[in-house]
């Protein structure tokens, strides 16, 4: 055996002999209040991956990659803001401006002071930001540190720190929770049987879904005459690019499906497929119109996200209802549009407080966009900054002065983002719609919201607030006969597509009503939203 085969030998065996250790004190009650020399979690980042990933999956989620707004440091009357981290339990900091960059205004040095750690081996990790920057700095020495601002970007970044101070943010999972929460989401989008299993895992985990297998076949025989303009397709991705983004959507929404699409007869009787999200030649989203032979041939062989699909027919009354001459002209007039960013997180953003799961909130919204923003202005620019500007009543602010702007106005951000869309707005690039929002759209012309029409924006709607509403057919007898064929459980819609059963909660349940989806709150797991919100 060479010299290199031992060491790695001794080195595995020391590192087995830690994991045993470190499982056994994960068990072993705590009888004495002294600082251990380390805790458990501080050293399994160094254990092998198969060691150490099934005792962090035991320990965090995915919640612990947010930071956690802990206040801000201002430099007002000698202010002094304090809190507990999760390595230090003891932490203050203070703000002092200087000039030291002998520039127009200066700069400015934030003091930390952090001490009681609750080991010797844990760290605490930090976000500081403005709305003109974003930086991070980690502290394992329980002492006074300093993170020093050389110079202010402008006066407005000087006026707004004097008056605002700096915003603090902790990661508060640590340096173990933070690697343990990246590792359970990056493998959402990943297109590997990986991947999918972490999906699944993931939805099971923190919304309670199932994903009960069906028995196969796992693709239906559809006859196509049953389909009716204005019938409405759900689909679940649960692997690749969109289906991990699916899923942190589903997350914060509570909902059981990701993506909508509508079936659209023409004047021949051919069937076709509306959609927002559409891939053109240029690998760009956009609205398309589809015959539905290739829409459902590149379902079937080419959508390497796996889809899960539901086909929900409209009620025969609404169906009667539906202005197939309308549906189409407004179809025809989005077509080739840009896929709705512009609105995208808006129809999540109801309220002040009740839509962030924790610890994400308003503060921490606007820190990540300024990354962003930082990152990629024109992505930012499409994603928000034009949505905050009509919110705001004012045009072309960047997000710093946005974020400067609605607090001279007396309002705060997390105000802000909770101003609901409009569905008349028009962005640089045309009206704005999501896929869900394009259905409805679509519905509003075809008059199936009759009276209510000009009192809902559709724009505010999830894709649950969508299969929740009572537009769908209620009487399962009037179902197509191939609906669910061969599956032992009868669900009220049609599953056409798909391993995994569908679950859509709140189906077919709710009677529009003027002003809906408004002001409701999303907070996972159990979702709870009022009447009438």
């Amino acid at each position: 055996m060479t010299l290199l085969c031992k060491l790695i030998r001794t080195h595995l065996l020391l590192l087995l002999l830690s994991a045993v250790l470190i499982i056994s004190n994960l068990h072993s009650p705590k009888v004495q209040a002294v600082k251990a020399p380390f805790r458990p979690g501080d050293i399994l980042p160094l254990l092998p991956v198969q060691v150490s990933w099934p005792i962090l999956n035991k320990l965090n989620n995915a919640a612990d990659l947010l930071p956690s707004f802990v206040g801000t440091a201002a430099a007002t009357n000698n202010s002094i803001l304090h809190w507990k981290g999760a390595c230090f339990y003891n932490n203050t900091a203070w703000l002092v401006f200087h000039n030291n960059s002998r520039t127009q205004f200066g700069g400015g040095t934030l003091h930390i002071k952090v001490t009681n750690a609750h080991s010797w081996t844990c760290m605490d990790l930090y976000v500081f930001a403005t709305p003109y920057r974003v930086t991070w700095d980690y502290y394992l020495l329980s002492r006074e540190h300093t993170l020093d601002f050389k110079e202010w970007e402008s006066e407005a970044e000087f006026e707004y720190v004097k008056n605002r101070g700096v915003s603090i943010f902790l990661m508060q999972a640590g340096m173990l929770g933070t690697l343990q929460a990246l590792w359970e989401v990056l493998p959402l989008f990943t297109n590997t049987g990986w991947g999918e299993s972490s999906n699944l895992a993931f939805l099971k985990k923190h919304m309670g879904a199932s994903f009960e297998e069906r028995p196969e076949p796992w693709v239906t025989n559809i006859t196509v005459e049953d389909i009716h303009s204005g019938d409405f397709l759900a689909l679940s991705k649960i692997r690749g690019r969109w289906g991990g983004f699916e899923t942190l959507e589903k997350w914060v929404t509570g909902s059981y499906a990701g993506h909508t699409a509508v079936f659209l007869r023409d004047s021949e009787g051919n069937l076709w497929v509306a959609e927002s999200g559409n891939e053109n030649e240029e690998g760009e989203d956009v609205i398309a119109i589809l015959p539905w032979d290739d829409w459902w041939e590149f379902e079937l062989t080419k959508d390497d996200a796996n889809p899960q699909i539901a086909y929900l027919p409209l009620h025969p009354d609404l169906r009667a209802k539906f202005n197939e001459t309308a549906a189409w002209e407004y179809a025809k007039s989005m077509s080739g549009k840009p896929y709705g960013y512009h609105n995208l997180i808006f129809s999540w953003i109801d309220t002040i407080s009740e839509n962030y799961p924790a610890p994400l909130d308003a503060h921490l919204v606007a820190s990540v966009m300024t990354v962003w923003t930082q990152l990629a202005p024109d992505y930012a620019g499409n994603m928000w900054n034009e949505a905050l500007n009509m919110r705001l009543g004012t045009q072309n602010l960047s997000l710093s002065e946005i974020i400067v702007e609605v607090e001279k106005q007396g309002s705060s951000f997390g105000e802000l983002l909770a101003v609901p869309e409009q569905d008349n707005w028009v962005y640089a690039d045309g009206k704005s719609a999501s896929c869900v929002a394009f259905v409805f759209e679509l519905y509003k012309a075809a008059g199936l919201f009759g009276e209510l029409a000009s009192s809902i924006q559709v724009t505010e709607f999830t894709i649950k607030d969508a299969y929740s509403l009572k537009f769908y057919e209620n009487n399962s007898s009037r179902l197509p006969k191939w609906c669910n064929e061969g599956d032992t459980v009868k669900l009220p819609f049609c599953q056409i597509r798909g391993k995994y059963r569908m679950e859509l909660p709140g189906y077919n349940s709710m009677d529009p009503y003027p002003h809906m989806n408004e002001r409701c709150p999303s907070l996972p797991p159990k979702y709870y939203r009022p009447n009438y919100c």
